[in-house]
This record gives structure tokens, C-alpha cells and sequence, in this order.
């Protein structure tokens, strides 16, 4: 009996494929990264200290954001500033304060240094990351972790070996709206999942934002992916979450550019994946759209929710629910997810971060469907466990 059909006990597909999920099969669980916000908010507080940190690295486009980020938090010192650019690391050192430094192994030999913040280039990600594994620190490592999947993955076995705590910047888990998707897929109050769609898009190639200073992340030697991989990593990330327990099966994409502003790169996408309960998900990621109204919408055989313009309506008959209006009813916003590294750095137990896991099964997934482009068929999606 197929799982389009109830089993002989009257388990549904997705109750049996969570059942199988619990051991082993758990496809990206971890015991930090929960759903809800009650979680969150009852995290055990062990110690609130002072963290030293370093910026290793500053050329992503949201190393400024990040650096006011470690310039406002009052528990955080930044120590040391390393870019292979003395003029990115200066501007970097302007906001956070500390010692720029021309070799970063000063930054990982230095025990006062307790965790660090990575936006170099994607390229330099396994030049940088080994050493702060063997070093022992903390790591924030900007998105995409790895120039493609195999090399997320081997950094996902350093990350793992090492023990240290690892987060990364997929800040859509944060919402509120998006926390009470995952809860109502992940209880059932949805029903069989059927379809999702997931959208994250901007106009930056029409707006010319990638040509000076963030030129390097149309470049695909030192950024592994374009304009899809770029900002659909983000929603990838959300579909997979939203579908914990449930392994993706298969994939598929269309990559393509239309305006050519960056030789050889991509400027925008779809792609579909497939999972073992028979759900399928189509994922856009793009970088020449004006608008972006409608950003979720997940059907399923006892409901359906909608996200659009960041509000979101919910069909759900068996509780009398009509998306007439927007529904309110949700957990409160996690903060950034930098600002949960420093928590979690700080001694904060039990916080909702994303693992070297979870971000190397996002990479693996948006590889597979640029492969899948390539030759025009479906491909297999294999992700890690744990």
C-alpha cells in the first residue's frame, strides 16, 4: 500500500513518515533548534557574561548590518578585524572599534577571542572556517556556508567535530508569521501537506546593486551561486524547516538571466522539490522583481495558509477559520539571528540557531538544482541526518 493511501492501522502518509523520522531518519533535528517561541523565550539562562569577538571577513553585503549589530549589543566586544581588504576591514572597524589585524591565525591563537563573525567571500569560507574549528571558536558563518554542497558538507564534519557552536544568518525562521506555519504543518492542523510555494526576490539587478562594492557576489568563482542560490537559499532553508521529519525526495529547476548585467550569472529561478510524504514545494529566487506580494502559500487536506505582504491568512473549515482577515494570533518574533549567536555564546541554553546541518542540507539542495538545470531532468536530493 502506497502512502497515498492510510495504512492498515489508519496512520496517514505523514504520520507514518514521522513515525519513521523519530531515530535516525530525523533529517536535520537538533536539540537547539526549536519552533516556537515559548521555547525560546523559556531558555535556561546558565550565565550572562561579556564575549570578546572578531569580524573575520567584512565583504558581504550584510557585514555592515551585522557589524552595528556588534557595535549595539552591550555584552560584545570586538577585539580584531580581518579582510583580505584593508579598506573593507577599516570600514568594518569604524562601526565595531577594534584592531584590524593582517593575519588572521593572531584572531584564532588569541584565547580571550571567544566566538567569530564570518562575511568574507564564499570562497574563502574553507580557508577560514578549518582554523576557527581547531581553534575552538564560536562561529557565525554568513550564508551560503559553502561555495556548493560537498563543500558545506565536509564544513558541517569540522563544524561537528569541533563542538563549537555554529550559526548562520537565515533570519525568516525569525518571524513570528513563519513560526506559526511550521507549528500548524508540523501538528497537523493543515491536514496532508500537498503543495507549498515560497518566493524571496528583489530588483537588485535592475537596480545595479551588485555593481561596486558587493560585485563579488555576482561573481560565481568566489560566490558558488546567482541570483537564485542567493536569496532562494533563504526560503529553501524555511521549506525544509517547515517540512522537518519529511526528507526531501527529488529536485528540479529552470536558472536563467534576462537583463546580463553580471557575465555568467544567473538572475533569476524556480525550482521544484519533491518529498517522500508526495508533498511538492516550487521555490522562486530571483533578482529582477519589482514586487514580491506574495512570499508563502502551503495547501493541505484540512487547511490552507497564505502569506502576503508579511500578513498572514489562514483557511482552516474544522475551526471556523476564514482568511477574510489576516490572522494575528502568532508567537513573538526571535531576534536576528546574530543576535542569537551572541546569546548563545554568552550561555544562553536552548536557543532556536540553525546547525552546520541544517545550513549544508540548504546548500546541497540549491546545488542539486542547478544541476538539475544543467541537464534538464530531476535529480535526487541526498541530506545530511542529525
Amino acid at each position: 500500500m502506497s502512502y497515498s493511501d492510510k495504512t492498515n492501522s489508519g496512520i496517514s502518509r505523514r504520520q507514518a513518515l514521522r513515525q519513521l523520522a523519530t531515530g535516525a531518519a530525523v533529517f536535520a533535528a537538533s536539540p537547539i533548534a526549536f519552533s516556537s517561541a515559548a521555547t525560546a523565550k523559556s531558555s535556561k539562562k546558565m550565565r550572562r557574561q561579556n564575549i570578546t569577538l572578531a569580524m573575520v571577513g567584512g565583504a558581504h553585503i550584510h557585514a555592515p548590518d551585522f557589524a552595528n549589530r556588534m557595535a549595539r549589543a552591550e555584552n560584545v566586544e570586538t577585539k580584531y578585524i580581518w579582510d583580505p581588504s584593508s579598506e573593507t576591514a577599516r570600514a568594518r572597524q569604524e562601526v565595531t572599534g577594534g584592531e584590524i589585524v593582517d593575519d588572521v591565525s593572531v584572531i584564532y591563537d588569541d584565547a580571550d577571542v571567544d566566538g567569530i563573525v564570518i562575511c568574507s567571500q564564499t570562497n574563502l569560507h574553507t580557508d577560514l572556517i578549518p582554523g576557527a574549528a581547531r581553534a575552538g571558536k564560536h562561529m557565525f558563518v554568513e550564508k551560503p556556508v559553502g561555495m556548493n554542497g560537498r563543500e558545506a558538507s565536509q564544513i558541517a564534519d569540522m563544524v561537528e567535530r569541533s563542538g563549537v557552536i555554529f550559526q548562520t544568518g537565515y533570519f525568516m525562521r525569525s518571524s513570528g508569521v513563519n513560526q506559526k506555519i511550521k507549528s500548524l504543518i508540523q501538528d497537523g492542523t493543515l491536514g496532508e501537506i500537498t503543495r507549498l510555494r515560497l518566493s524571496n526576490v528583489h530588483s537588485g539587478a535592475i537596480g545595479g546593486w551588485f555593481d561596486t562594492e558587493w560585485r563579488w557576489m555576482a561573481d560565481l568563482d568566489q560566490a558558488g551561486v546567482g541570483a537564485f542560490g542567493d536569496l532562494g537559499s533563504h526560503v529553501f532553508d524555511l521549506l525544509l524547516w517547515f517540512m522537518e521529519g519529511d526528507r526531501p525526495k527529488a529536485c528540479t529547476g529552470h536558472i536563467d538571466k534576462v537583463l546580463e548585467r553580471y557575465p555568467g550569472c544567473d538572475e533569476y529561478g524556480e525550482g521544484m522539490v519533491t518529498f517522500q510524504s508526495g508533498a511538492v514545494a516550487t521555490v522562486a529566487g530571483g533578482w529582477v522583481d519589482h514586487v514580491n506580494p506574495n512570499q508563502i502559500e502551503v495547501s493541505g487536506t484540512k487547511g490552507h495558509a497564505r502569506v502576503t505582504d508579511n500578513q498572514l491568512y489562514l483557511r482552516i473549515p474544522e475551526q471556523d477559520i476564514s482568511p477574510s482577515e489576516p490572522f494575528t494570533d502568532l508567537p513573538d518574533d526571535y531576534k536576528h539571528p546574530i543576535e542569537l549567536f551572541f546569546d548563545a555564546v554568552s550561555g544562553e541554553e536552548n536557543l532556536p540557531l540553525i546547525t552546520a546541518n541544517e545550513a549544508a542540507n540548504v546548500n546541497q539542495l540549491v546545488t542539486e538544482i542547478y544541476k538539475a538545470h544543467k541537464v534538464k531532468n530531476w535529480r535526487p536530493v541526498r541530506t545530511r541526518l542529525g
